[in-house]
């Protein structure tokens, strides 16, 4: 894509970045909420649930690596949260004909806090004409704090109540994740190219638990699905 005008990262793109993304990250507290009391309850400390959620800021690689964190090396968890978050790359790369205008500072500096809401908006501003990366920015960050203020509040709420399981915390987690994948898939419907990769992932997933090391059925259901839906996206 060809992209004409001066490109820039501003203060005051910041703030509309903030103030466009600020309705959705009061739904993002809830979902840091849940992610703080899992942690708890999978043997994580608070200090560490909140330092992993400023640091890493990715709730499905989070989400996954717990299942892992007592059980798996350092490199199988690693290799589920690259995994999982490999979809980056090419949001990345969607983004670069307005990133890489920018020098190696700000480009960072805009990238650190990206994420599926905010790489969504500033996109669909960008090629309405928006030069400034500041948007992107400021969406990333005000949903950032939104996720480490609700990741405290469920890990403080973990440590109050102790076993969460007593309150069906073990059955909510599941039943909430697939709410989230059924509303997207519904969302973006394309037959066959949204279907196929899908089962094809959830199939080696489960048969990997059996037959894997722990965390490597998640990796290799993420490279077969990726690999699949590039396949049927060339048809």
């Amino acid at each position: 894509m060809q992209v004409t005008g001066e490109v820039v990262l501003s203060v005051q793109g910041v703030r509309r970045g903030m103030r466009t993304m600020f309705a959705l990250a009061l739904f993002v507290i809830p979902y840091g909420m849940a992610f703080g009391a899992a942690a708890i309850d999978s043997g994580m400390s608070a200090p560490h649930a909140v330092a992993m959620s400023v640091i890493v800021f990715s709730g499905a690689a989070q989400f996954a690596s717990l299942e892992l964190w007592s059980s798996a090396s350092i490199v199988s968890l690693a290799l589920v949260v690259l995994a999982v978050s490999a979809r980056f790359v090419l949001l990345g790369a969607s983004l670069s004909p307005w990133i890489n205008r920018l020098n190696r500072p700000q480009r960072l500096a805009a990238l650190t806090t990206l994420s599926d809401p905010n790489f969504a908006d500033s996109m669909n501003a960008f090629q309405n004409r928006e030069r400034d990366i500041g948007r992107l920015l400021g969406g990333g960050l005000i949903l950032w704090a939104a996720w480490i203020i609700g990741t405290a509040i469920g890990a403080v709420i973990g440590q109050t109540f102790g076993d969460l399981h007593r309150f069906g915390i073990d059955v909510l987690m599941p039943s909430y994740f697939a709410a989230l994948v059924l509303a997207g898939w519904l969302g973006e419907w394309e037959g066959s190219r949204t279907w196929l990769p899908a089962v094809a992932a959830a199939v080696i997933a489960v048969i990997g638990l059996h037959v894997l090391p722990p965390g490597w059925n998640v990796v290799s259901a993420a490279v077969a699905g990726g690999a699949i839906g590039g396949l049927v996206h060339e048809r």
